[in-house]
């Protein structure tokens, strides 16, 4: 009796660990058909098991997310759908948790997403059904961002995914060390900056918090730099006082933080980042205005706007920084977008009065938009803050590991 116990309980082991490995779900694909009502299109997950659960979400009339959650899902030889006509770019994040998936929309193209298992298999389906814009910009209203990566606490464990950097501005700084970093948390005092009034979110605080967590990285897991704040709480500092600041401490790259805007607008999200040059689209334009008004709240400030002709003279002059400046913008937008999972609204150029006459490399950052409440409250928590500054912090550090080993170069080859 006791050996047929032994044995039934040795066979329901097996059959436990034969039904945890066939638990591991495969998706092969994802397949995008026309709804045969002609109404939209569905989304296919092709799963070979079933997933532990879904969950759908429209933080944005033009972002449809698409979470499925299995810690043992395997994309298998994954192939990726050819876009329809409506989709400007599907995104794909493979997690710790399981399957994501982002749909950004074309212009003029509106959908209500719904989720739900097939009746006669493992597979998941994601229907697409056309709306008005007006009811879109509805239904998204109250929804929240899917997030596709928890952050994690250490964020000196990670591999640096830049190993075929064009590094042609690096031995610009002729072997020059990086050793100290100026953070520049835009507005202060009574220049708030960018207002999400309903929500009563200040774009001065936003950049002061996430400029404090990114110099607490810098602390913590880069001792040997040296931290400079232009201000480091809630006062007003001039834009040529800022600029002083950093000339004085003789820094080596200077990061300006600030949180966007639009008028009448709270569709428009992701993140931007500039260095100094001729705005070459409106958007860029019309950031460099809002944040060159700042100069209105200096004492017998005026609105002014940096002449083409004063950037070209510039660009030539400052080449080398410029040079730099770019390929560190480029290090920050690479970090938002697949680090932070935030959407990219690339590298850009623009003449911003915080950014002029600066004798260093410098870039400005605009974290995401106030003017959309998704994203204000995204920016205002503590985890949007700390998954940012993380961000932030890791382009910084790539940066001076690659500078200081061209530095160690040039230094050798000079011997």
């Amino acid at each position: 009796m006791r050996n047929t116990a032994i044995l039934l309980l040795g066979l329901m082991l097996s059959c436990v660990s034969f039904h945890q490995l066939q638990a591991q779900s495969e998706l092969s694909r994802v397949s995008i058909t026309e709804r045969s009502d002609g109404k939209g299109y569905v989304l296919r997950y092709h799963l070979e098991h079933s997933a532990d659960s879904f969950k759908i979400a429209q933080p944005t009339p033009d972002l449809i997310q698409f979470m499925i959650y299995s810690e043992e899902l395997n994309p298998r030889d994954f192939q990726q759908p050819v876009l329809v006509e409506s989709l400007s770019n599907i995104e794909f994040h493979n997690n710790d948790y399981g399957f994501g998936t982002d749909l950004i929309l074309k212009d003029n193209s509106h959908f209500r997403a719904t989720a739900y298992p097939d009746r006669t298999s493992a597979h998941l389906l994601v229907a697409l059904e056309r709306i008005p814009e007006s009811e879109a910009v509805s239904f998204s209203e109250n929804q929240d961002f899917i997030y596709w990566f928890n952050y994690q606490s250490d964020p000196d464990n990670f591999e640096l995914p830049f190993t075929d950097l064009d590094n042609t501005f690096l031995q610009l700084r002729n072997g020059q060390s990086f050793d100290v970093i100026v953070l520049d948390p835009g507005h202060g005092g009574r220049d708030p900056g960018a207002v999400n009034r309903q929500l009563r979110i200040y774009e001065k605080d936003i950049a002061l918090a996430v400029a404090r967590k990114v110099g607490e990285y810098i602390n913590q897991y880069m001792p040997e730099v040296e931290v400079v704040y232009t201000r480091d709480d809630d006062r007003f500092i001039e834009l040529e006082e800022r600029g002083r600041i950093a000339a004085k401490a003789g820094g080596d790259l200077f990061i300006s933080i600030h949180a966007n805007s639009v008028a009448n607008n709270t569709r428009a999200y992701g993140a931007e980042v500039y260095f100094l040059g001729l705005a070459r689209t409106q958007s860029a334009l019309e950031a460099m205005k809002r944040e060159n008004s700042v100069i209105e709240f200096e004492e017998g400030g005026r609105s002014i706007e940096l002449t083409e002709e004063e950037l070209l003279i510039y660009e030539l002059a400052n080449a080398g920084n410029l040079a730099i400046s770019e390929q560190v913008a480029s290090l920050i937008e690479d970090q938002f977008r697949t680090r932070a999972q935030r959407r990219s609204r690339g590298v850009k150029q623009a003449g911003f009065m915080v950014l002029w006459n600066l004798p260093m490399p410098a870039v400005l950052i605009e974290l995401g938009f106030l003017s959309n409440p998704n994203e204000a409250r995204y920016m205002a928590s503590e985890y949007g803050q700390t998954i940012l500054a993380s961000a932030i912090f890791r382009a910084i550090r790539d940066f001076k590991l690659e500078n200081d080993s061209r530095a160690k170069q040039t230094a050798s080859s000079n011997e």
